[in-house]
């Protein structure tokens, strides 16, 4: 893995936890000489996330759409900074620059783009691995509705498998790198009912 595309907030949320890990991600990226690939924010667990990769000697790429620059939420630091159009062209880029995807805490924006990259990952469009870092138990609530999805068959259990859930940065990192996401079909089947 050359490179990690990293979801989170443009706030740092409510407890100092959200902000201490991102903090330890953005290390243990720069330690292991990962690129950090993500939203180009300024502001909240971006902000923080970028600032300690690059503090620590590490490499911050961002993308960022036009009308959030023009806001100057941008991070101006960067070792790399692409400025695009819209929203969609942000994610196909971080995407593309990207070998795995982590989220951290963060709001809907972040749940949007973690999920369109699960939802690739589940149609076969990529098999890069994917995460949720479960800081304070951030997460919780979304594992268990994603468990009853697969018990009311609406998600397959190998599908709710190709995430990897963990609270410890340090062994989400571990985890993602060693992550081979399973390959089946889409669709629960194909009978009508």
């Amino acid at each position: 893995m050359k490179s990690l595309c990293v979801f989170c907030g443009s706030s740092p949320g409510r407890v100092p936890a959200y902000a201490d890990a991102a903090r330890e991600v953005g290390r243990l990226l720069a330690a292991a000489g990962i690129e950090l690939v993500f939203g180009g924010g300024s502001v909240g667990l971006m902000g923080i996330l970028a600032d300690a990769t690059l503090e620590a000697g590490g490499r911050a790429v961002g993308i960022i759409p036009r009308h959030l620059w023009d806001r100057e939420v941008g991070h101006g630091g960067l070792s790399e900074l692409h400025i695009v159009e819209s929203m969609h062209e942000r994610k196909a880029l971080m995407a593309e620059l990207s070998d795995g995807f982590l989220a951290l805490p963060g709001g809907i924006g972040t749940l949007e783009e973690f999920f369109e990259v699960w939802t690739w990952g589940q149609l076969g469009l990529h098999a890069k691995p994917y995460g949720l870092l479960d800081v304070h138990g951030y997460f919780r609530p979304l594992v268990r509705f994603l468990d009853h999805a697969v018990e009311e068959r609406f998600v397959k259990p190998e599908h709710r498998a190709m995430v990897v859930i963990e609270d410890r940065p340090d062994e989400m990192l571990r985890r993602l790198r060693e992550h081979r996401p399973p390959v089946t079909p889409k669709w629960i089947d194909l009978e009508t009912t």
